[in-house]
């Protein structure tokens, strides 16, 4: 292979990884459901003709790319690829084969090349509902959680199967919204395809063998000196978090050897009888995520880059859940998977990894409906579903990020656009101060959100929270970050999870967590404790209890900031 040829190919793969991110844009800008056009959250991908994935779009979650990263073999068995055909549309929600929960809906379109398979697009998109019992944690099997779709054709040669489209559209609350989704998944595969098709022709390549080998070849390389850099040793780690009605543990053992790092989640606690189980591919996703984000992070994501890092849980535990258990909030335990893997982490490469955050995001669902008292000829039923985020944990030389979803990497929801999809009035968003954690480096503030619905609405709430007993534990040194609150407005107490009525004229009060802090409040600087206060995101109080600071210089920092001084 010459010079010229690897630059070449070099240019190729950075070819692919823009022709996946116009794919994902794409999806943001053609989707129906607020949680793909406003949050972000989707995958997108390529792969080769033998289901490998080799590049991945920039915007999307760590959940579904990493776990749609093996969904394409279960593609190409169930489907057979001596079957497949120019036009040929895939679909599916399966937890356990697609990205971990039936709101999941994948897409796979293969490609060809003179009648030849040379690969496939893929992508993922999260939607608003897919009937039973709506996104949240009740169910008590996945048969309750909705409208399950194996993997089948959902265009047979360019033919729409409308069979299967008046069946989704029977069985779901927001028949238009998901139909359109699907399309939109298709159609950004396609565009995919289109780009795709025109490097081939630009290149003179006939497939994606030479590409392929490449791309693979070197990640695999790069990946694997990055591991061999580090010093064998093994550690474990644990986290307890709220779980549905009893305590949760997450127990990791992490291993450091040649050639790669094992993670095996034995100890942990057993399947729940919620929906807050998690199949072993979203577990997988986000200890690689979790891992590569300290290892290897210039690395990009394929699976070369990945195979090094070899998951293990035992069959039955709530991080290895298999059919029928309940999954439809396996967010909620997943995105604490990163965390636990960082406390075991942290004994091996000291100095490496930030203290907790929020973890799983603040998500919750609006059933909206006429109110049952005295209903109103013009009130709506919608769903209205939101993300949001507390606040990420301190890093060893950063603070933590305000309001931002670690790992997860969903962007937080507007509220006009929230607005915009129903009924619901959002009267309350903002930071929350005094939640991030004390420390040198202070952790990342939560939020303040105060919901409810316009006149004529009752609602019922679906609270997907965590950390309402079990708030992010600080590193080094640093304090706890603020925990999760839910209440009405009246007083009435609320869960943090499951479906809950709101009645018309009450509003439901919530304060997402912040992050902890990393190392001894006593080491923080003087400037930042100012800039903290000036800015609101600590109290008076806390810049006292937290920080030894004097009242005269609390005093002395308000009076000019008051005046406008910048700190």
């Amino acid at each position: 292979m010459t010079e010229l040829t690897q630059v070449a190919l070099q240019v190729m793969w950075t070819r692919l990884i823009s022709v996946v991110e116009e794919q994902a844009q794409a999806l943001v800008r053609t989707a129906f459901s607020t949680s793909v056009r406003e949050a972000g959250d989707l995958s997108a991908g390529v792969y080769d003709a033998h289901g490998r994935m080799l590049a991945q779009a920039v915007t999307g979650t760590p959940g579904h790319v990493n776990a749609m990263a093996d969904a394409v073999g279960h593609f190409m068995r169930r489907i057979g690829t001596d079957t497949m055909a120019e036009g040929d549309i895939y679909i599916t929600n399966d937890p356990w084969e697609g990205t971990g929960h039936l709101h999941d809906i994948t897409v796979v379109t293969p490609v060809f090349h003179d009648a030849t398979l040379i690969g496939f697009f893929a992508c993922t998109a999260h939607i608003v509902d897919i009937g039973g019992r709506g996104f949240g944690a009740d169910a008590n099997s996945v048969y309750e959680e909705g409208l399950y779709i194996p993997i089948m054709r959902f265009a047979d040669k360019g033919t729409v199967d409308r069979t299967l489209v008046r069946i989704i559209r029977g069985n779901v609350r927001e028949p238009d919204q998901l139909v359109g989704d699907i399309y939109a998944l298709a159609t950004c595969n396609d565009i995919g395809k289109r780009r795709l098709a025109e490097m081939l022709a630009e290149y003179g390549l006939t497939d994606l063998g030479a590409i392929s080998d490449f791309i693979l070849t070197r990640s695999r390389e790069a990946t694997l000196a990055r591991i061999n850099a580090l010093a064998p040793g093994e550690a474990t780690g644990h986290m307890r978090i709220d779980g549905f009605d009893t305590p949760i543990d997450l127990n990791v053992r992490v291993t450091i050897e040649r050639d790669r790092i094992l993670s095996d989640w034995a100890g942990t606690s057993p399947v729940d009888r919620k929906g807050i189980n998690v199949p072993l591919v979203y577990t997988k996703a986000y200890t690689c995520y979790a891992l590569k984000c300290a290892i290897a992070p210039e690395i990009p994501n394929n699976a070369a880059s990945l195979a090094p890092f070899e998951i293990t849980a035992p069959e039955g535990s709530i991080v290895n859940a298999v059919h029928p258990a309940p999954v439809a909030l396996r967010h909620v335990i997943g995105h604490m998977v990163p965390d636990t893997v960082y406390d075991a982490l942290d004994k091996l490469l000291p100095g490496l990894v930030p203290a907790e955050g929020a973890g799983c995001l603040c998500n919750f669902q609006v059933s909206l409906r006429p109110r049952s008292d005295a209903p109103a000829p013009d009130a709506l039923r919608a769903e209205v579903l939101t993300f949001n985020s507390g606040g990420s944990g301190a890093r060893p030389a950063l603070d933590g990020m305000n309001a931002t979803a670690f790992p997860s990497g969903v962007m937080t929801m507007p509220v006009e656009a929230t607005e915009h999809a129903g009924p619901v009035i959002i009267w309350r968003k903002e930071l929350r101060p005094d939640s991030g954690g004390a420390g040198q480096f202070r952790g990342g503030l939560g939020q303040y959100m105060e919901v409810g619905a316009r006149d004529g609405h009752e609602f019922d709430i679906q609270a997907m929270f965590d950390r309402v007993h079990h708030p992010a534990r600080g590193r080094r040194g640093g304090a706890e970050g603020a925990p999760t609150t839910i209440a009405r407005d009246d007083g009435a107490a609320m869960q943090g999870k499951g479906k809950q009525f709101v009645p018309h004229g009450h509003r439901v009060h919530m304060g997402f967590p912040g992050g902890a802090g990393y190392g001894a409040p006593q080491d923080r600087d003087t400037a930042a404790i100012h800039r903290d206060l000036a800015g609101g995101y600590i109290s008076p109080e806390a810049a006292a209890r937290d920080y030894g600071m004097a009242q005269a210089e609390i005093y002395d920092i308000l009076n000019r900031a008051a005046k406008g001084e910048v700190f």
